[in-house]
């Protein structure tokens, strides 16, 4: 894509490993499982009882009492995770750069548990109990709403619902905007909470999560032979894009550029990805054309990895398909396997790591992958992490109704 260049000035990370980027990466390097018995309900008569929670999270340490009660979880997190961005990317926003600035996140359910609390009340109560913060708590465009109100930014503000591709699609596209010039600036990346009793019900019902509740921290194993499905989870990753002038202008810092985008669509099937790959494979392949890169030229893959046995799969078939040789010669890290599936906001999480990545010359291990799975049978950095030179990682997202997409990074120069 021609136009301007686009740099990751901040970054900003509320996961199951971490309340901070910091704390997070650290953990994430070190191969610190996050996944542990779930507490934010009774899960006891649920066929799984393990998630990806965050850690005494406190949304009163980023808010008000009154305004955290008027937000659903992920609201909360969103602009927790908002302020810790705005304060690591230093941009200072007033009359000239607040309405160049916009929000665009990826959020896939929204407030589940203010849905699941409100009809509870109204079956219980009647409707004048649900309250007139209803609908402004559960809409999933409120997380962008809300770190808009918070920082003061004015530029385009919404979210994109694209199930598990829904952060990587919002940073393709605010990557878009600042390249055609539409804005400066955007905070982008996702945001997700829906461990509650309908999520995961709903899940099991799918036959897609983990079972493993006795060994937690064994669950979530992406590429592993004895994989038996995915671990949700909670959190947001956020990133600060920028034209570049303008960030150099301010002499801001620079982590990563961001350089290519693509999407596509399976057309085949509600959950499961078409089993050639070749939706995920052109996602990829429009990623690298965006970029104007030959699939030599990446160094490393950030994959969806989702620890299922046919998303892992898919995926294997369709690297070799974009990379052919090469496939077997890059690493492929899944996050997935220490901080679980953030649903709408893995995306973003993956892409704060990608850029973290590429900034420290590090790749993080895959944990949990101790029984080679003859169908996945690629570098995926098995159990522990690995310090080398790196120049493009790619970062995958593949959610239900066939939706695909890739973004690419380079480190800066």
């Amino acid at each position: 894509m021609i136009g301007k260049r686009v740099v990751v000035t901040g970054l900003s990370a509320l996961t199951p490993i971490g309340n901070t980027l910091h704390e997070s990466w650290a953990n994430l390097v070190a191969g610190v499982s996050g996944i542990g018995p779930i507490t934010l309900f009774d899960s006891s008569e649920f066929e799984t009882r393990i998630a990806g929670e965050l850690k005494n999270f406190d949304p009163t340490s980023y808010m008000g009492v009154k305004d955290a009660k008027r937000m659903d979880r992920f609201v909360q997190i969103a602009v927790a995770a908002g302020k810790q961005l705005m304060a690591d990317c230093g941009l200072v926003l007033d009359e000239e750069s607040a309405p160049e600035t916009g929000v665009l996140l990826g959020c896939g359910l929204g407030g589940l548990s203010t849905i699941e609390e409100f009809h509870s009340k109204l079956l219980q109560a009647g409707p004048r109990r649900v309250s007139p913060f209803f609908i402004p708590m559960l809409i999933a465009n409120m997380a962008a709403g809300q770190i808009s109100i918070q920082t003061g930014a004015k530029g385009p503000n919404l979210v994109t619902t694209s199930a598990c591709a829904s952060a990587t699609h919002a940073i393709g596209y605010a990557f878009s905007d600042i390249k055609l010039g539409r804005v400066r600036a955007c905070i982008t990346g996702g945001v997700e909470s829906t461990i509650t009793p309908m999520g995961v019900s709903g899940f099991n019902a799918m036959k897609a999560l983990s079972t493993r509740n006795d060994e937690p921290d064994k669950a979530s194993r992406p590429f592993d032979a004895d994989r038996t499905g995915f671990v949700i989870g909670e959190g947001a990753g956020l990133l600060m894009l920028e034209e570049l002038e303008y960030a150099k202008s301010r002499g801001a810092r620079i982590y990563a550029e961001v350089v290519g985008y693509g999407a596509s669509g399976d057309a085949y099937h509600i959950a499961a990805p078409e089993e050639s790959g070749t939706g995920m494979a052109q996602a990829m392949r429009c990623a690298l054309r965006d970029a104007a890169l030959r699939p030599e030229q990446i160094s490393f893959v950030n994959a969806h990895a989702t620890s299922t046995k046919l998303n892992d799969k898919t995926e294997t078939k369709a690297l070799k398909a974009v990379f052919g040789d090469h496939a077997y010669k890059m690493p492929i890290t899944a996050n997935k396997s220490m901080i679980g599936h953030l649903l709408g906001a893995a995306g973003g999480a993956e892409a704060v790591f990608t850029a973290m990545s590429l900034m420290t010359g590090i790749v993080p291990g895959t944990i949990n992958l101790d029984t080679p799975d003859p169908d996945c049978d690629l570098d995926y950095v098995p159990n522990a992490s690995r310090n080398m030179q790196l120049e493009y990682g790619i970062s995958n997202s593949f959610g239900f109704g066939g939706t695909n997409a890739s973004i690419i990074l380079r480190r800066f120069k």
